[in-house]
């Protein structure tokens, strides 16, 4: 199963989606621009997406939360030890309140590995966080891990004015 991305206008990827009403399309909206993801084990609807191999799925989005994308640039060396290390994260936050989705993602023609979820709202999010620190810092001091600093992207599927 593999996960498309592609970024645009808020009406364009509203019209990609209503065009293509029986893929699995899910409008994001974000501070500044918008993205629609694309879930599916055929071909994507997208002219020009990022690909990405689906490595860990837990819940089926709702489109109706919070979303949170953990970018996460890897070196060549360092992605056997970031598939093992967070490869396994379902089970620390299926019984979140507030968790809705998670899929971990593997970069294809990239470095950059995403940690995509989606929970109720901010809070719920935050809360998880707090209490289970992605902690690349420990990992990174141990070998040449990132290609440059992982960052964090926030989403809501509903657009605010």
């Amino acid at each position: 199963m593999n996960l498309y991305i592609t970024s645009g206008t808020p009406e364009f990827m509203e019209s990609i989606k209503k065009k293509h009403d029986k893929e699995k399309l899910y409008v994001l909206h974000g501070v500044g621009n918008s993205v629609l993801i694309h879930e599916t084990s055929g071909k994507t609807v997208f002219q020009a997406p990022r690909k990405y191999e689906i490595l860990e799925t837990s819940g089926q989005f709702a489109e109706k939360g919070y979303f949170v994308l953990q970018h996460v640039p890897v070196s060549e060396e360092g992605k056997p030890i970031f598939e093992y290390g967070y490869t396994k994260l379902s089970p620390t936050v299926e019984q979140e309140p507030g968790f809705i989705a998670l899929r971990v993602l593997k970069p294809i023609n990239s470095d950059t590995y995403i940690i995509l979820s989606e929970w109720s709202g901010p809070n719920s999010y935050d809360v998880w966080a707090k209490s289970h620190p992605m902690n690349f810092d420990e990992i990174a001091d141990k070998q040449h891990f990132f290609t440059s600093a992982p960052y964090v992207s926030t989403y809501s599927s509903v657009q605010e004015d």
